[in-house]
């Protein structure tokens, strides 16, 4: 299962990457599920939210936002509910501080943050007596993902996995997003992170002395917050030590990897070649889809969603 061809077609109202990364987060209305909330208490005295939704009995789906994500992402709650109808129970880890309170520690997460996955594996298999059945992970989830997977190797527990529009070369990706009008996806997630900075540390002090405005690109955050705070010597050490790439030989789950030459998160020599996938892993590589798209529709402003059936699909009965 290497690199396949893909079936998917951008809706013909939709053309182009930015097309196709913006209308869902700007246009599409979430769709509504019930949703049940768990607080984890993590041994380092943090903690994680985890929002649950689907039936009790079915078997259990970790799933992984995107950077500065929620379970308000537009994505979140489509593809959980396409789980739910095949009777899957999804349990969304909100990583640290992204969850409906601001975490307790200096430390937050990152692309390379494997340990928090694993403990909450780790707590639903003590606390309901069941393993996870699956996991999927997006943009910088589906990075913790792919490393985990690699790190984890024959060991995994996990049947299945799914990643969708992964950065897998976190130095190339910040590149990336300081050219063109990827410019503005990087302005505006740098600003959350700018946000989140200052609004968790008005409430405890800061371990850093920095004026975080002044950190405008990702590889300037990622240097003087990201990598500082989390044990990395600066942001090349970050970025090579976390970057998915390298794990991908590694992994032993059947996993799929959906991802677009078009991203405009990445450059298409980003994902792994052919030579690097094992026989586990399958790289569906469309020509087009923009970052977390995948927008398909024949009439205007009426959208169908690709990734979430894909997802679905591939989680529930392995096709």
């Amino acid at each position: 299962m290497p690199i396949v061809d893909s079936p998917f077609r951008p809706a013909w109202w939709l053309r182009g990457h930015h097309a196709q990364t913006l209308w869902p987060a700007l246009f599409r209305h979430r769709p509504r599920i019930d949703i049940e909330w768990e607080r984890l208490e993590l041994p380092d005295g943090d903690f994680l939210d985890l929002a649950w939704s689907g039936p009790r009995g079915g078997d259990i789906v970790l799933f992984m936002h995107g950077l500065q994500g929620s379970i308000r992402s537009h994505y979140a709650t489509g593809i959980m509910r396409a789980l739910n109808r095949r009777g899957l129970r999804v349990c969304l880890m909100h990583f640290r501080g992204c969850g409906r309170e601001t975490n307790r520690l200096p430390i937050s997460y990152h692309s390379g943050k494997t340990d928090d996955p694993q403990a909450v594996i780790e707590h639903i298999q003590q606390r309901y007596g069941r393993a996870v059945f699956a996991a999927i992970g997006v943009s910088l989830g589906g990075n913790v993902l792919l490393k985990w997977l690699g790190e984890q190797g024959a060991a995994s527990a996990l049947t299945r996995a799914a990643a969708i529009s992964v950065p897998f070369r976190l130095g190339d990706a910040a590149k990336r997003l300081e050219h063109g009008g990827s410019r503005l996806y990087q302005r505006h997630l740098v600003g959350s992170l700018q946000r989140a900075y200052r609004h968790k540390f008005a409430r405890m002090p800061s371990p850093l002395s920095i004026d975080v405005d002044e950190l405008d690109t990702f590889r300037l955050f990622d240097d003087r917050v990201t990598a500082a705070l989390h044990g990395f010597d600066g942001v090349d050490d970050y970025y090579t030590r976390c970057s998915s790439r390298q794990f991908v030989p590694a992994i032993r789950v059947p996993t799929l990897i959906l991802h677009a030459l078009d991203d405009p998160f990445m450059f298409p020599d980003s994902p792994p070649g052919a030579d690097e996938l094992p026989d586990c892993v399958m790289l569906e590589l469309p020509t087009a889809g923009g970052h977390v798209g995948f927008i398909g529709g024949a009439w205007p402003g009426i959208a169908t969603y690709y990734a979430e059936r894909r997802i679905a699909a591939w989680i529930a009965d392995g096709e």
